[in-house]
């Protein structure tokens, strides 16, 4: 379905039944829809939204700031006749997750960040992952590293040379993730305006409007986004609970779908919306 905004069509599709959850997309909704298998599709229901100008939706990337975002994901929930809905992103999607439900309180019930980071400076991201994997990393998969780095062709486009990072994103150092990202829609002046727009974000600035209960779940063999980065943040976060899952890295929810859904039902029945 469109949603129509101030300025932009966004692109919506839904897969599941159940508990609503919307998911902001800015690789296009195929590769989304790809990465939350059964069963979460059987106790939610995914509405996944392209962000203006990503995947099918229309609209300027540039128009986008974290106020335009947050009404963009309200009107796709008005849309689809929910009442109140919980929100999911995925990595520096959950910056986006939190600040919608920050600006819409009495919309959205839970939000649950998977794999996200609690600020937004790419840098300081970097060195904390370099930091984590050198003192964490088994040896085996910093030589599948290397091996897939050194087999990269110096024309590889950003695109494709992630796929080298396997070892670093998926609990199986030597997954495959090729075809889990096909039909990638990559706009890259929306991904840059992206980092752009988070780059200056920390989860603690005005952390206490931050009402809904809020999940962060992680994935032990996260070497991309540290759990350990949170060490001293969640505590400081009204309604924040931090779960880990050992055998994941960069997507729990793809890598041990039955475990994320018991875990988040779990939790949201301890932790009812207002």
């Amino acid at each position: 379905m469109l949603v129509s905004v101030d300025g932009a069509q966004l692109y919506c599709s839904t897969r599941g039944s159940g508990i609503t959850c919307i998911v902001p997309s800015i690789l296009g909704t195929r590769v989304f829809e790809r990465l939350t298998p059964e069963p979460l599709t059987d106790y939610f229901r995914f509405v996944y939204v392209d962000l203006r100008g990503g995947g099918r939706s229309t609209g300027d990337p540039r128009d986008l700031t974290f106020d335009v975002l947050a009404s963009d994901l309200d009107a796709v929930r008005a849309a689809i006749g929910a009442a109140k809905a919980s929100v999911f992103g995925y990595s520096i999607l959950g910056a986006v997750a939190l600040e919608y439900s920050r600006r819409f309180p009495a919309t959205v019930s839970h939000v649950i960040a998977a794999g996200t980071p609690p600020i937004g400076d790419t840098r300081e991201l970097v060195k904390s992952s370099s930091a984590f994997f050198a003192a964490d990393g088994s040896a085996e998969r910093k030589a599948i590293l290397q091996e897939n780095l050194a087999a990269l062709a110096p024309d590889t486009p950003p695109t494709r040379a992630v796929f080298a990072q396997t070892p670093m994103r998926f609990f199986d150092p030597r997954f495959d993730a090729v075809s889990l990202f096909a039909d990638t829609q990559f706009n890259p002046g929306l991904f840059e305006h992206v980092l752009a727009l988070t780059a200056p974000w920390n989860v603690l600035d005005g952390v206490e409007s931050l009402q809904a209960p809020i999940l962060l779940a992680h994935g032990r063999y996260d070497y991309a986004v540290p759990f350990t980065m949170w060490d001293g943040v969640v505590e400081q976060i009204p309604n924040a609970t931090l779960r880990l899952f050992e055998r994941s890295g960069h997507q729990p929810f793809f890598e041990e779908p039955r475990q994320f859904a018991e875990v988040v039902l779990d939790w949201m029945s301890a932790s009812p919306a207002e």
